[in-house]
């Protein structure tokens, strides 16, 4: 078998393709890949590892039905036609799991950074603004026994809310469509309404999946939803948040500040109004980067196409209707 790979990825998944007796390319350049030059590529090849949000779409399917695995190295497969992908029988595989506690990190760290005005009070120093001692000037607000709201309590919002319980005995609510029975077990975790949701969150944190449900579903309404003192946090995608909505919330007080690890779009211009203001912390979709994290998720990326080249379902595999007779 014969594999692309759409990044240069950790040594740790090239040595698990290397030792199945797996072939494999990187593409080394530091540009995006154009369709039309992946679908030429990928037309050489038996299997596929996407790293990044390369546009899995229709068009790319059709063309190169031929792959035998499509191993999305990411939890997230947004980017990807999965119905089309099934209707070809080309299976998808992605990489849950060991991905939640790093991704939980960031938006923690966010949190904080954004309660204390932390990256915008970093900048006065670059700038020389570390002057006069003013006891109510830049004020933050601290995170002992305040709520947390979780959109979507999956893993990474259960180790979101497991942090923020442990740390600061924070009272934990979330909205889904069923009930986590581990979070209301373990912390005591209560399944609210979105409106809810959104009028008792002192910290509201994003960790839903992007789908057509979900996009731009935080926008200026649900912003105007919200405490005024709230804070707003998303790790999961950028999409899911309508950004002139959240600039315009922020500028009329709407809700008091925001933590983005992730944008819309991606990567953010660096004239964005959100990155000026006292109450927001922005960083470049770090969520997963962590040695330990980035080579779990290229081991199992090389799993999904060592089990493609043995003719075998995908260990970590979206649409396991594929194999349906």
């Amino acid at each position: 078998m014969k594999v692309f790979i759409t990044r240069q990825i950790p040594q740790k998944g090239l040595d698990l393709l290397r030792s199945a007796g797996i072939s494999f390319t990187e593409w080394a350049e530091r540009r995006e890949l154009e369709q039309n030059e992946l679908i030429n590529i990928c037309k050489n090849y038996d299997a596929l590892i996407s790293v990044g949000q390369n546009k899995i779409n229709k068009r790319f399917l059709q063309e190169c039905r031929h792959l035998k695995a499509i191993a999305q190295m990411a939890v997230g497969f947004d980017n990807i036609n999965v119905a089309e992908a099934t209707m070809l029988k080309i299976p998808i595989g992605n990489t849950p799991g060991v991905l939640s506690k790093a991704t939980a990190d960031i938006a923690f760290l966010l949190m904080l950074a954004v309660s204390r005005k932390a990256f915008y009070m970093h900048k006065k120093i670059i700038n020389g603004e570390w002057g006069f001692y003013e006891p109510t000037a830049d004020l933050g607000m601290e995170m002992e026994e305040k709520t947390l709201g979780i959109f979507g309590l999956g893993k990474i919002g259960f180790e979101m809310a497991k942090r923020c319980a442990g740390a600061f005995n924070m009272k934990i609510i979330y909205h889904n469509r069923k009930m986590n029975d581990e979070a209301e077990k373990k912390l005591n975790a209560k399944r609210v309404s979105l409106d809810e949701l959104l009028a008792q969150s002192d910290v509201l944190s994003v960790h839903t999946a992007l789908t057509e449900e979900t996009r731009g579903f935080f926008d200026y309404g649900r912003f105007a939803g919200m405490k005024h003192s709230a804070i707003f946090i998303n790790t999961a995608r950028g999409a899911i948040h309508n950004e002139p909505d959240l600039i315009r919330a922020l500028n009329e007080k709407l809700i008091w500040g925001a933590g983005l690890d992730v944008t819309h779009p991606e990567p953010m211009h660096a004239d964005n109004p959100l990155l000026q203001m006292p109450n927001v912390a922005v960083l470049p979709h770090i969520g997963t980067t962590t040695e330990e994290t980035r080579d779990a998720m290229s081991k199992l990326a090389a799993e999904n196409i060592i089990a493609a080249s043995k003719n075998e379902q995908l260990p970590h595999i979206v649409n396991p209707e594929v194999y349906a007779s």
